[in-house]
């Protein structure tokens, strides 16, 4: 029987990533179908993908898959022969190429059996996740970006969102996909009448989240077809103005992709205007916030004092001082004021 998870120390594999020669190449997909044994489609896509050495995070459930991986250029072509013939489901799969990649993105392959591939709440029976609303492509978002009837909805947290965003697009204000779904509904109920168009990272938020709002009752409903990157990546093809401005946060090392020059937030410690996500290097914070290069410097990439006194004590001392507190990773939500608890750099809403 082969070993069907890793083995290996992850300082040990972040460094032989480094060390790679070989570029790689960051690629998300994902796709809604019943998959009747999830463990059992889960063990062997894992056989499969460390032959062709890939990394990444992957969720699978009886509703589908979701993942966000890396694979040696050399090898792009037969994981996506791979794919496409592992399953009648993902014949012809999407694949989401990165647009902004280094290729260091991930170094070790975890592939995990979830509930649902994104955690959205619903446990109303008749809800059919597949009935979803109308794909749009790069031409038509950038038609109904100038459409007066149109209502854009960013079905991303908030971090994303601060740091890029389309022009005029609605922020839903809750801390999880799961609660965001009801208020969607509740803000946009005024509206109904109106185009509404969902989109999100890479498509798998706002499928869905088309699907509610039809399940709720609205008829005219639209999301942009493979979210940000797609749309991105055919408006540069195509030679369409890009009309998303700033920064595409990614769930990886990588934490944005540049989209445009536009520089939408500001620094969380000192106010500059900023869009570089960092971690507080203080093992027991990891504050996810957005801080500046001087700012790095002057607070030795911490989020605060507290914390830059904090890391340099010894792991004892540190240890000691949390013990008994709650720990865990933090998001900085500046729009309401508190730090958000949550992992900071998830997969979209996938654990929460």
């Amino acid at each position: 029987m082969p070993v069907l998870h890793n083995l290996v120390n992850n300082n040990e594999l972040r460094e032989r990533m480094l060390a790679e020669t070989e570029p790689r190449t960051t690629v998300s997909f994902y796709k809604y179908f019943q998959i009747a044994d999830p463990k059992a489609f889960r063990d062997a896509l894992y056989i499969a993908l460390r032959e062709l050495k890939v990394f990444g995070r992957i969720y699978v459930a009886k509703e589908g898959i979701n993942a966000q991986i890396s694979v040696p250029a050399s090898n792009f072509e037969a994981l996506k022969t791979f794919l496409y013939g592992f399953d009648a489901a993902l014949n012809n799969l999407r694949l989401n190429i990165a647009l902004d990649d280094d290729g260091k993105s991930f170094w070790v392959l975890r592939l995990k059996v979830r509930d649902r591939i994104v955690a959205d709440g619903i446990e109303d029976e008749t809800f059919d996740a597949s009935d979803v609303g109308k794909y749009l492509k790069a031409a038509e978002v950038n038609a109904m970006l100038d459409d007066p009837d149109a209502v854009f909805v960013d079905m991303r947290n908030h971090y994303e969102y601060e740091v890029g965003r389309f022009d005029q697009a609605m922020e839903i204000p809750a801390d999880t996909f799961r609660d965001q779904l009801p208020m969607a509904v509740d803000m946009l109920q005024e509206q109904k009448d109106k185009k509404i168009v969902m989109y999100c990272t890479g498509g798998i938020r706002c499928e869905k989240a088309s699907a509610w709002m039809k399940h709720n009752g609205f008829e005219d409903i639209y999301h942009i077809e493979g979210g940000i990157i797609e749309y991105t990546r055919r408006a540069r093809e195509q030679g369409l103005p890009v009309r998303f401005k700033g920064k595409n946060f990614v769930f990886d090392e990588r934490m944005g992709e540049r989209i445009s020059d536009d520089v939408l937030s500001q620094c969380h410690q000192c106010g500059e205007p900023c869009d570089t996500h960092v971690n507080c290097v203080n093992d027991g914070c990891h504050l996810l916030f957005i801080q500046c290069s001087s700012c790095a410097e002057k607070y030795e990439k911490c989020c605060s004092p507290l914390c830059m006194e904090e890391a340099k004590l010894s792991p004892e001392e540190q240890r000691t001082r949390r013990a008994g507190r709650e720990n865990g990773n933090k998001i900085f939500n500046k729009s309401r004021g508190r730090l958000n608890m949550t992992l900071a750099i998830p997969l979209p809403d996938s654990d929460k």
